[in-house]
């Protein structure tokens, strides 16, 4: 049952932080986001928004995306935020497929589109003061869509509904990466999963405090660990890696901070090192839209044993490993990872049939390649549509990719399939190094780690690597990119990449 955690602590403990906005430099005690949000429910409920209704909200980062959730809730409506960046064509494209009731934004009226757009500044004096008839929710009642990346196919509108959301918040809880006194950061876009549920509605159900920042900024980071008392938050490994090769990184104290989460790729060991030597130590999380992002955790001990480990299963959580029959794999062999339990989404949004041929046996199939061990720790091998088949082989990026950052001069690595005359497929690695590294030596370091035939053909160093706005990596443009230098290199003109001949 979806329970109201900010009207709760707005009697228990009235005057604590709730959110600080580093945005506006507004400080939200419990007691004045609960008002807040009853004014925002107010709103909407003048609107003549009940249950079911779709609330489009096109901004930034901002406090909005709190209080438009929590309100969304007093009247039974989905919030759908939406990437403020979006292409005009695609915007249109999901509006049409949304038809929300209401479409607010922060961001100068969209063009090419059929629905009215209100921006936020014309309608703050309209809030009325008055709450708003109180609507309770079930479990079943859907409470946001979130739109999954379009880099690999249409768009798809996740529906989160409240036990789902509830069992992630009880599971990340329960696990006790979180204490009612946390003071944590909200750096990622609302428009992904991780903004909300990673950490945000976790630790406000604990009456813990968040800090919201309009973008990730690893010097504002930085500043925040040493002037906000901040004890715990999670990113991404380059973000982590920003705010490693920041200048203020050296002199920063992390006395309060008691951990870091990392989640969305495997950290490096020279960055958990480069961390542990200031006193930090990390954990590591895996999870995804459709599930939720906190359904494995690698706890701190666990994280210098097995630092390319996801963890263990978190306890809310039901994981099969099948091969490619859907048959169960034993320890230590590779099959596709899929999650059930309470906190899988309710579907996608009038994708019903998508849905349903995503699930076997009720749960979903997460496209990611995995193996465990014997003490149950899992291990990513790579996504199945990364893999590929060099000379008849299955090759897994991600394995890869981990044997490659053990290079003392490489510290990030990404390899993407090419085509091959002879081998059909092989590997184009992109790294971000401290000087150029040559294939030779490249395959002289991984003799003693990978078969040859998994090495990389062709590398390329960057000064950073690409990334999507949930600071993932976008593996979908260095594959184009790796695709367009080999097509110049047809023609001669590859572009500084080391090509090695087709062997």
């Amino acid at each position: 049952m979806w329970q109201d955690f900010v009207g709760l602590f707005a009697k228990k403990k009235p005057q604590h932080p709730a959110i600080i906005d580093k945005i506006s430099n507004t400080t939200y005690t419990y007691q004045t986001l609960e008002t807040t949000i009853q004014r925002w429910g107010s709103y909407l409920h003048a609107q003549k928004i009940g249950p079911g209704d779709r609330i489009v909200f096109l901004a930034p980062a901002c406090v909005e995306h709190i209080l438009l959730f929590f309100a969304c809730a007093k009247v039974g409506a989905i919030l759908v935020p939406l990437n403020h960046r979006l292409p005009p064509v695609e915007l249109a494209d999901i509006l049409d497929l949304v038809e929300p009731q209401l479409f607010l934004g922060a961001i100068d009226p969209p063009t090419g589109q059929n629905f009215p757009y209100i921006h936020l500044a014309s309608i703050d004096i309209y809030v009325p003061e008055s709450p708003p008839p109180t609507h309770v929710v079930n479990d079943d009642d859907p409470m946001l869509m979130l739109f999954t990346s379009g880099s690999t196919g249409n768009p798809k509108g996740v529906l989160f509904h409240a036990a789902m959301i509830m069992a992630n918040i009880r599971a990340t809880v329960d696990s006790g990466v979180l204490e009612p006194d946390d003071v944590s950061i909200v750096n990622t876009p609302f428009f992904h999963t991780g903004a909300y549920h990673v950490f945000l509605l976790p630790l406000l159900s604990i009456g813990g405090t968040m800090l919201l920042f309009d973008r990730f900024d690893p010097g504002g980071v930085l500043q925040a660990v040493r002037e906000e008392g901040i004890t715990i938050f999670w990113a991404v490994p380059t973000m982590f890696q920003a705010i490693h090769d920041h200048p203020d990184f050296p002199t920063t104290p992390f006395s309060h901070i008691r951990c870091l989460l990392s989640g969305g790729a495997p950290l490096s060991v020279s960055l958990i090192q480069a961390y542990h030597a200031r006193g930090v130590p990390f954990k590591q999380g895996f999870g995804l839209t459709e599930v939720g992002p906190n359904c494995f955790l690698l706890d701190t001990d666990a994280c210098w044993q097995r630092p390319d480990s996801i963890g263990k299963p978190m306890r809310h959580s039901r994981v099969k490993v099948v091969d490619e029959n859907d048959n169960p794999v034993g320890p230590d062999q590779t099959g596709e990872l899929l999650l059930g339990g309470p906190h899988l989404c309710k579907g996608y949004w009038r994708n019903e049939a998508l849905f349903q041929a995503s699930l076997l046996e009720g749960s979903f199939r997460t496209g990611d390649l995995v193996r465990f061990d014997q003490e149950g720790f899992f291990f990513v091998v790579g996504r199945k549509k990364e893999m590929y088949i060099s000379g008849g082989e299955n090759v897994y990026p991600g394995e890869v990719e981990k044997h490659i950052l053990t290079h003392p001069d490489i510290t990030q690595a990404v390899v993407v399939a090419v085509p091959d005359p002879k081998w059909t497929e092989v590997g184009f690695l992109y790294y971000v190094g401290k000087r150029d590294v040559t294939l030779r030596e490249l395959r002289q370091h991984l003799d003693k780690r990978l078969v040859r035939f998994k090495h990389p053909h062709h590398l390329q160093r960057l000064d950073a690597l690409p990334l999507l706005a949930n600071g993932k990596i976008n593996r979908m443009g260095l594959r184009d990119m790796a695709n367009r230098t080999m097509a110049g290199d047809a023609s001669g003109q590859s572009h500084g990449a080391q090509m090695a001949p087709s062997a």
